[in-house]
């Protein structure tokens, strides 16, 4: 009984990797706050998200393909890799090429997408939600409840309601606002295993570079 239930949970974790490509129900846009990344990840690898002047505020993470419950990653596909210039164009968005080429890898495959219209897909994604020009606005590190960065972005966009999106938070400081969308990128609600709201009262969140 020990030996199966071991096979068992490696089916499991299996399932995590590797799935086909194009095989997932919606999309999941993450938004990471650039600061905060910045002052737990982002200064220790040079980026250039971080350097004094950068602006950087709501960066994207990635397109993240979802199943209803879980999600696939380092799918199978047979869309070639891409370009280096490929990725290049979305250190924008993206801060480095590196980052985009990571999100490709982990991510974009399993879209079933060729990698160009996996990027303009993520890009058009982005371009299309408001981000709260308030937040741009910070002179000095402020502590806030993590619902109110989740009803600026519901006021910036009436498109949305509150179960289609999540606000998350890492070693105290708001993180990311992450939004459930479909295949055609349009908003939708959120799978139960994706909503992590942080339920922080006190949450740090640094002003931009």
């Amino acid at each position: 009984m020990r030996w199966l239930a071991v096979l068992l949970l490696s089916a499991t974790l299996a399932r995590a990797d590797g799935e086909p490509a194009g095989d997932f129900a919606y999309y999941l846009l993450a938004l990471s706050w650039a600061p905060s990344w910045c002052a737990l990840e982002g200064e220790a690898r040079q980026s250039p998200h971080c350097a004094p002047g950068g602006g950087a505020g709501w960066v994207l993470h990635g397109l993240w393909p979802q199943y209803e419950q879980g999600w696939p990653g380092y799918c199978r596909g047979a869309k070639p890799d891409p370009s280096r210039a490929q990725t290049a164009r979305m250190a924008d968005l993206m801060g480095s090429s590196g980052a985009a080429w990571y999100q490709w890898k982990k991510h974009g495959r399993c879209s079933g997408l060729s990698a160009g219209d996996y990027f303009a897909a993520a890009r058009r994604a982005y371009g299309a939600v408001i981000r709260p020009p308030a937040f741009r606005k910070l002179a000095a590190p402020v502590r806030l409840p993590a619902g109110v960065v989740e009803e600026a972005f519901l006021q910036a966009n009436p498109g949305l309601l509150p179960d289609m999106l999540t606000v998350t938070c890492k070693a105290g400081r708001i993180q990311e606002v992450r939004i459930c969308l479909t295949k055609d990128l349009r908003p939708r609600p959120c799978a139960a295993d994706t909503v992590e709201d942080c339920t922080l009262r006190d949450a740090a969140m640094p002003p931009i570079r």
